[in-house]
């Protein structure tokens, strides 16, 4: 099969299907989705720094394009800084307006926040899946084998995320179906992204290695910054020994199907 359609394939896989799989998810009643999804956030957290860890870095150390060590820690310290700073910006992830200080009346805030949350989590995951969809391509224009396995990362990811844009969508007056219509739209910015950088980086085979070190520095940003806080909410024994199970599960499954594609 040619490359470009491993990359179709997979990058719809980490956009359209996350996000049919959280709708799904939200078909499960209320009770029992607060105690499932804790869950899904922890293997979460274990993808993302397994494909990190043990595919991303070291492909861009021992590729055929090999990048130096130094320039390695370089890069991937700028990208987490970069991350960090569009994530200020109210780009990179979630509008949290619904969090700032009101120095306006109550309803007139309300309004506002109402308005500008919802339109922000589609604008801001619009541009985390265009940047999922490089990663996903630069990944596979190395090795198909990383790019199966940087896609279950982004997958993974994405799917307790989309979950939460839902609930922000339907707590902000979107029906079911608009909702999901515009998750689905939005989640296709990931194909547009690995097709811009399919055709963009081909021929520019030294270039890959510093994306595949972006990649990985986007994977430990979003679990160490996004992901990782939310569990140290739940601080008893019990909840504690689920969530490092479930993150060693996470990079066991990593490591798992890195080893055996390979």
């Amino acid at each position: 099969m040619d490359l470009i359609y491993w990359i179709i394939i997979f990058s719809l896989l980490g956009g359209v299907i996350s996000v049919l799989a959280a709708s799904v998810f939200l078909l499960i009643p209320e009770p029992h989705r607060s105690r499932i999804l804790p869950h899904s956030v922890s293997f979460a957290i274990g993808a993302l720094l397994g494909a990190a860890f043990l595919a991303l870095l070291p492909h861009a150390i021992t590729g055929p394009q090999r990048m130096e060590v130094h320039d390695l820690g370089l890069t991937v310290l700028l990208g987490m800084l970069s991350f960090f700073i569009l994530e200020k910006l109210v780009i990179w992830r979630h509008c949290h307006t619904t969090h700032c200080e009101a120095h306006t009346p109550h309803e007139h805030h309300e309004a506002h926040n109402h308005k500008v949350a919802g339109s922000m989590i589609l604008i801001g995951d619009g541009l985390h899946n265009l940047v999922d969809g490089v990663l996903i391509a630069a990944a596979f224009m190395t090795d198909i084998h990383l790019g199966i396995v940087t896609s279950l990362a982004v997958a993974t990811h994405e799917i307790p995320q989309e979950v939460g844009d839902f609930a922000v969508l339907l707590n902000n007056g979107f029906s079911r179906g608009k909702a999901l219509l515009y998750n689905v739209l939005v989640s296709l910015t990931t194909l547009v992204g690995a097709l811009l950088a399919y055709y963009s980086l081909s021929g520019m085979n030294q270039i890959l290695p510093y994306v595949l070190a972006v990649a990985a520095a986007s994977f430990i940003y979003v679990a160490l910054s996004d992901l990782i806080p939310g569990l140290h909410k739940r601080t008893q024994m019990k909840a504690t020994v689920q969530q490092v199970v479930l993150i060693v599960s996470g990079v066991l499954v990593i490591y798992l199907a890195h080893s055996t594609l390979h």
